[in-house]
């Protein structure tokens, strides 16, 4: 049965590892990364509400004012 390899490198043997395993100036790699979160144009979304939760919210605000109206005529 064979054993799986080590993914890790053996740190003796790495290039550009100074004595004890610190990393000279110039062997960093660059403080961003490359790549984005996200690709292609940036959209950004539409802003304020949409026209039908404002109807249906102005719908039940009218529908509970005229239940009120109602039953305090009726009282």
């Amino acid at each position: 049965m064979n054993t799986p390899l080590n993914p890790d490198p053996d740190p003796d043997r790495t290039t550009g590892l100074e004595p004890g395993g610190s990393v000279p100036p110039g062997e960093t790699p660059p403080g961003e990364s490359s790549t984005s979160s996200g690709t292609g144009p940036r959209v950004d979304p539409p802003r304020g509400w949409a026209m039908g939760p404002l109807i249906a919210i102005g719908v039940v605000v009218v529908l509970c004012a005229a239940f009120f109206l109602v039953y305090a005529v009726i009282i």
